[in-house]
Order: C-alpha cells, then sequence, then structure tokens
C-alpha cells in the first residue's frame, strides 16, 4: 500500500469516530468517539514499533527510544478532537502524518541518537471544557493540575469524571520538563484560502497569530414574560444582545487583521414565557499583533461596564490569552531544504489560527506546514484536504526528523 492509500485509510478509519454520522465530524475530548479514536492510534502506533504511553490529561505518546541515554526527543503531532459538526481534516491530518513518519523510520529500519516520538494531543479546540490547546497547556505546564482538574462542560462534568468514564487515569503524571523536548513538529490544514489559490502543496509557518478568549456571563432577572412590565425587567438577554451587537465593530474599526467571533450562546431558563435571568456567550479574539488584541480586549470591556444596569450584573473572564508567536528560524530553515531536496513547491506563510505549536514554542524549536484547504473550507462537514499534500507533507517531516535525531 503507497504512502497516500495509508494516509486515506487513516483518515477514513478516524472520520467514523463520531457522534454525528453524516453531519461532519463531533469529536468531543474523553467521549466514547474520543475513546475509539485514541484506541486506534494506539494501535498504530505499536505496530511502527512505539511504546505507547499516557499522561494525566490523556494525551498520546508513542516513543521510539534513541542510543544517547536520556536525550530529548524530537517531537511530531498534532491532535484528534474536533469541534461540533466539524471537518475529518483538522487535527488528524497532522497525527496521520506523524504516525507515518514513524512507520517510515521502522520499515527503514532506522534506530535515531535522539527518541522520535509521535503524540496525539487532547482539547486543542477547546469544544467541551473550553480555552483550548488543553494537551500541550498541560505538557509544557501553562495549565496547572488544580486549573485542569477545576475545569467543567456545559453539563457539569469535570475533567477527571469524564476522563474516568472512558477508563483514563488522571493520576498519571501531567506536565513534563522541556529540556525532554528537543523539537517539536505539526502539520495541520491551512483553514483557509492562501496555498489553493496559489496551487503551492506546502506552506511553511513563519508565525501564529495571537488570540484571547473570554467567557462572559449576564445575570439578572426571571419573570413572567406577560405579567412583568417592561420598565421592571431585568432580561439578561437584552443586555447580552446589546453588548454582542457591538463587538464585531470593535475588531473592525482596530483593522489590520483583527477578528473576533461570538461562538457559543446559552440562555437561561431557555423558556419561550420566560425573561431570561442568565446568558452565557464566548468572544474569541485575534490579531497578528498583541496591540491590537489588547486594544479591543479594554474596548470590551469598557463595553460591558457601560452595561451594567439596575438589576444586571455582568462577569468576564479569561479563558486563554496566547501572545502572538514567531516560530523557529533554524527548523524554518530546514523545512525548506527538505521541501526543496522532495521537489515540493512552497510558500512562507502565517497563520492565523491557534495551534498547539504556538504552546509549544515557548519551550523548544517548533516547525509547522500547512497543506492547502479546499475552498479554505474548515470547521464544517465540508473540510477537505489532499493526501498527495499530507504525503509530501510527511515526506518532508520524514527527512527533517531523520535530520534532527542524529545531529546536535
Amino acid at each position: 500500500m503507497s504512502l497516500k492509500e495509508r494516509i486515506e485509510q487513516h483518515i477514513g478509519t478516524l472520520e467514523q469516530f463520531t457522534a454525528t454520522p453524516g453531519c461532519g465530524t463531533t469529536r468531543l475530548t474523553y467521549s466514547q468517539e474520543d475513546l475509539q479514536a485514541r484506541n486506534y492510534i494506539k494501535e498504530q502506533m505499536k505496530s511502527s514499533g512505539l511504546t505507547v504511553t499516557e499522561d494525566g490529561f490523556g494525551n498520546i505518546f508513542g516513543k521510539l527510544e534513541g542510543t544517547l541515554p536520556d536525550a530529548p526527543s524530537v517531537m511530531i503531532g498534532s491532535h484528534f478532537d474536533s469541534v461540533p459538526n466539524g471537518g475529518a481534516y483538522d487535527g488528524p491530518a497532522g497525527v496521520v502524518a506523524a504516525l507515518e513518519v514513524a512507520n517510515i523510520f521502522q520499515k527503514q529500519g532506522l534506530k535515531p541518537k535522539y527518541p522520535l516520538e509521535i503524540v496525539a494531543l487532547v482539547e486543542e479546540e477547546g469544544s467541551r471544557f473550553g480555552g483550548g490547546l488543553m494537551g500541550s497547556r498541560g505538557i509544557t505546564g501553562v495549565l496547572t493540575d488544580t486549573d485542569f482538574t477545576s475545569l467543567k462542560d456545559k453539563d457539569g462534568i469535570s475533567t477527571v469524571e469524564a476522563m474516568q468514564k472512558i477508563g483514563l487515569d488522571p493520576s498519571l503524571p501531567k506536565g513534563r520538563n522541556a529540556e525532554t523536548i528537543k523539537a517539536f513538529l505539526e502539520l495541520h490544514i491551512e483553514q483557509g484560502p492562501i496555498l489553493e489559490e496559489k496551487d503551492i502543496p506546502i506552506g511553511i509557518v513563519d508565525s501564529i497569530v495571537g488570540l484571547a478568549q473570554y467567557e462572559v456571563t449576564v445575570k439578572g432577572q426571571a419573570g413572567h414574560a406577560g405579567t412583568t412590565p417592561m420598565n421592571r425587567r431585568a432580561d439578561a438577554l437584552v443586555a447580552a444582545a446589546n453588548i454582542i451587537s457591538q463587538l464585531p465593530e470593535l475588531a473592525v474599526k482596530e483593522g489590520d487583521g483583527t477578528v473576533l467571533t461570538v461562538g457559543r450562546l446559552h440562555t437561561y431558563p431557555n423558556g419561550a414565557n420566560v425573561i431570561p435571568d442568565k446568558v452565557v456567550f464566548t468572544v474569541d479574539l485575534r490579531s497578528g499583533k498583541e496591540e491590537h488584541v489588547q486594544n479591543v480586549i479594554s474596548k470590551m470591556k469598557a463595553c460591558i461596564d457601560a452595561s451594567q444596569t439596575a438589576g444586571i450584573e455582568i462577569v468576564a473572564q479569561e479563558q486563554l490569552y496566547i501572545q502572538p508567536k514567531s516560530l523557529n528560524e533554524n527548523i524554518r530553515t530546514l523545512l525548506e531544504k527538505k521541501s526543496k531536496e522532495t521537489n515540493a513547491a512552497y510558500c512562507s506563510i502565517n497563520s492565523g489560527a491557534g495551534h498547539d505549536s504556538m504552546i509549544f514554542s515557548d519551550v523548544t524549536d517548533v516547525g509547522m506546514l500547512f497543506i492547502p484547504s479546499r475552498a479554505g473550507l474548515s470547521h464544517c462537514p465540508e473540510e477537505w484536504s489532499d493526501s498527495r499534500h499530507i504525503a509530501k507533507a510527511t515526506e518532508i517531516f520524514f527527512e527533517a526528523a531523520k535530520q534532527l535525531t542524529e545531529t546536535e
């Protein structure tokens, strides 16, 4: 079976592990679909001769030991969770590429000096527990054990309870010393139109956008929809709608590629004839320049403060804040060299989406490749990327990993 065919088989199998068959991929962290996917990933790691372990966050590691004792690993991987009704390639494409790098090492009988370590990361999207990038933040110590155990999903189920339900052990070691990671490589679909429009199969990522995520809770007073006069109401939904209607313009006025999204909204008690007493919504803010992120946060908070009227209480809680990140110049140069050697057309590109690579870049040398997304679509069932491009990126990563696991 060719590399392209193996990749298609992996993607096709992982695509089946969804809570919404026929309506895209819905694979939330610590769900039954997560368990199915992780069992498949672990089987593939073992078939390539890797030693498989999991940590206290549920991240999956497959390690090919090197000849140097206690040497740091060259790590390759991505995430395997999804947004609700998302696509089959966002995350899994990078995991599959990493698995196939390990498979090539095994087929060629390579024994590296530095260990090769394949990683499949949890909760990058933040779809279940909020914040996002949980697996990489946990590994690097940005997310503490206390913060992790306090996280709950919308149904009040904690991370620990959810892990235990599918047989994972949250008491396992969690963070790891940065000195155990020599480099981190990640393949991801672009999730935008640039590579496809340029007809270029490989994008070498220069930098990753900065982002902030907030959860805003608006509290009012419930009441009867028919008997409560309009001038006596503390309607949480009206207050929330007033804030939400103003937020997009803050990003527009900031300009320079700044974007803002209100992505999730819950209304309580959610009755047709009940005045809402609580609304919870999320705000996702991104920009390539930190000053723009800070400016919009300040204006958002001013908007919230101005909406605090009689009977209305509003709290904005920061769930995630990450500065814009430039990726390692030496790794970028190596990826350019290997792209040329494998006859892959490439260009430099910046990422408008957040990725686990931005977390790892604080503790180790990071390189990232993008492949084209058809029509620039992502986070939807129509998401698709060409397996030929995944195969080419896998070849580049194999050559890069082969050099990184042999040189100081």
